[in-house]
């Protein structure tokens, strides 16, 4: 940045308003204090900080009131909760309200300092974000789509990729998320160096430390030579660590240091290595729930949870759907000599009607698969798998009953087909129902989005974020 970060600091104990300033004096803050809401709410009167560290026991209120209060500002700053009396029911809350984060006291000055880094990544994020929100793309380092929620994605990476900050992908299996590390880098200084990835889903464990570190020879059985490890290979460039939620908790122990020294040292080595690595991870897992339940380390969490990239499913991009599946068409039929080059509006419906749990790589395999076994120039839907002609997942089949296409006549049909639309057809999806909820509840509060937001239980800046995503797609 070129500009200090301003943080203000919500917090009535002299004593720890004073060490915790003391935490942040030798990092590029101005920190202005505040004992209470009323002298919080006249510093932000004075001057919109960007970060706000916020106690929630206060002498005149809680600080949950005026959390509600800064994430429904136009610009709102990043709020880290602090409270001594932190329960995971809190910080549910207070993350569900609109908090950044959530620190629970006592916490140390290595906690504090690493929380404020991460919003203040967060925070250049915003700005970078909001410098390029003019452009509507197509297509964007191997991603096709142009729906808001693809639009977002290539916000954030565009900002994620020109700072040092680490990238953490989230998303259900085969909606790109090594494709958005791959973005990532990409987009980085550090294209020209190399980008590894390592899947630790797929590697035993046994196995993993070696992956990613490598060893000498004769530091176990079978290693009859030096072998070196994604991350020395990764020196200058990007290391991606997939499904990093699978490591097992001795290793993350090592990554962490790792992570926090750049050092290491090869299995059977006494040699400390450093190197220069920028990490991305990604995972399909909730990493919230997975620190809950203890199988992945909280400190190391909060190293890499620094800047989320959430990859939407692709039953909520809108358009993008049939422009992908388009592409694999040609791009198959291509390959394989066949000469299709669109789809009928019948086999457009029931593309659309699926729900596709595979997301784009089962619409790729089933594209690979239509044009494999079919021949035409226009997809007909009843080329489509039978799934997905019925619009639900692993429609079961009665081979007992199933007579051949050319013995069964219109009639015959159109009493089959219906039975999976209509289950289709009667359930709506959760885009819609969540937007009907929405316009219903501030109908019913007179247009008080404040009011609906805190009736449907979330944080107003949630309803007018989703309200300006609306309009843009109405304008």
């Amino acid at each position: 940045m070129n500009e200090r970060a301003r943080i203000m600091m919500v917090e009535d104990s002299e004593s720890l308003s004073a060490v915790y300033s003391a935490y942040l004096a030798d990092r590029p803050y101005s920190v202005v204090t505040a004992a209470d809401l009323e002298a919080a709410r006249r510093a932000l009167a004075r001057q919109q900080p960007d970060i706000v560290l916020l106690d929630i026991e206060l002498p005149d209120g809680s600080g949950m009131d005026l959390l509600d209060e800064l994430v429904a500002l136009e610009s709102p700053p990043q709020v880290i909760v602090m409270t001594a009396h932190g329960t995971s029911d809190m910080a549910v809350e207070s993350i569900r309200r609109g908090a950044f984060d959530f620190l629970t006291k006592p916490f140390d000055a290595s906690r504090l300092q690493v929380t404020v880094e991460n919003a203040v990544s967060q925070m250049q994020l915003g700005v970078r974000a909001r410098e390029l929100a003019s452009l509507q793309r197509e297509h964007y380092c191997g991603f096709i789509g142009k729906s808001l929620a693809m639009q977002a994605v290539y916000k954030t990476i565009d900002s994620l990729a020109t700072s040092t900050a680490t990238g953490f992908v989230i998303g259900e299996s085969g909606t790109g998320k090594e494709l958005a590390a791959e973005a990532i880098h990409q987009q980085s200084d550090r294209a020209k160096k190399p980008f590894i990835a390592i899947n630790c889903g797929a590697i035993p464990s046994e196995l993993m430390e070696s992956e990613l570190f490598g060893h000498v020879k004769g530091a176990f059985t079978g290693a009859i030579s030096d072998r070196e490890g994604a991350a020395g290979i990764a020196d200058g460039g990007t290391l991606f660590l997939d499904e990093v939620c699978e490591m097992s908790l001795e290793l993350q122990k090592k990554l962490l240091r790792f992570i926090q020294t750049g050092t290491f040292r090869k299995i059977g080595s006494n040699t400390l290595q450093k190197v220069d690595v920028r990490f991305v991870c990604a995972t399909n897992r909730d990493p919230i729930e997975e620190v809950r339940q203890g199988r992945f380390r909280e400190d190391l969490f909060y190293r890499l949870h620094v800047v989320p990239v959430r990859m939407p499913p692709l039953r909520e991009r809108d358009d993008d759907l049939i422009m992908i599946a388009s592409h694999f068409l040609r791009h198959f039929s291509e390959s394989e000599g066949r000469s299709f080059r669109g789809f009928t509006p019948e086999a457009v419906d029931a593309l659309r009607r699926y729900p596709w749990p595979g997301n784009v790589r089962q619409l790729q395999n089933a594209m690979h698969q239509l044009v494999v076994l079919h021949e035409g120039e226009f997809v007909e839907r009843d080329m489509l798998a039978a799934e997905i002609q019925g619009g639900v997942i692993d429609a079961p089949m009665d081979l007992s009953t199933e007579i051949p296409k050319h013995e069964v006549n219109e009639a015959e049909a159109a009493t089959k087909l219906p039975a999976h639309r209509r289950l289709r057809e009667t359930v709506e999806p959760l885009w819609l129902v969540e937007r009907r909820a929405i316009e219903e509840a501030i109908d019913a509060c007179g247009g008080n989005v404040n009011r609906a937001a805190g009736l449907l239980e979330v944080a107003p800046s949630t309803l007018y974020r989703k309200l300006t995503q609306w309009r843009e797609q109405r304008a």
